[in-house]
């Protein structure tokens, strides 16, 4: 990846819709230069996906909690990523190292929601046990920044 290309990632988390003859001129290629950077960008796995930014609380996802999940075993196995997977406020998994295994973000409408998911988290085969943090208030969410 040169600058080019980074300053197009840039341009691209800022708005993802914007025509390449507006990201080429912002960059200062032409239309189809500009597409064929993003195209391989994503042929790379650079652009993993194009998708949009929705406010949780706009619908009905405003309670955001991360849970340290404890265990009795190896939690980075196809079985418990689908479990994960399936629990539809779920919106982040990661295996971790420190004191627990992993660390999931969930989002829930309301706290009873969150007890719930919980509930679902603690049942997965393997899970000894959770501790929960949950979000007060977000001042930001950044993107990554592709030229740091």
């Amino acid at each position: 990846m040169d600058d080019v290309d980074c300053m197009l990632l840039t341009e691209l988390q800022q708005d993802a819709t914007q025509a390449y003859a507006a990201l080429g001129k912002a960059v200062g290629l032409s239309a189809g230069a500009a597409h064929e950077r993003v195209r391989k960008l994503r042929e790379q796995g650079v652009i993993r996906r194009t998708t949009v930014d929705v406010d949780p609380a706009a619908v009905g996802r405003g309670v955001a909690a991360y849970v340290l999940v404890e265990a009795n075993a190896w939690m980075g196995d196809e079985p418990v990523c689908a479990a994960l997977e399936a629990l539809p406020e779920v919106v982040e998994a990661h295996v971790i190292a420190g004191p627990a295994s992993l660390l999931v973000k969930v989002r829930t409408a309301t706290t009873e929601e969150l007890q719930a998911a919980l509930r679902r988290l603690f049942a997965i085969d393997g899970v000894t046990g959770t501790q929960t943090i949950v979000v007060l208030e977000s001042f930001f969410e950044r993107p990554v920044n592709a030229g740091a």
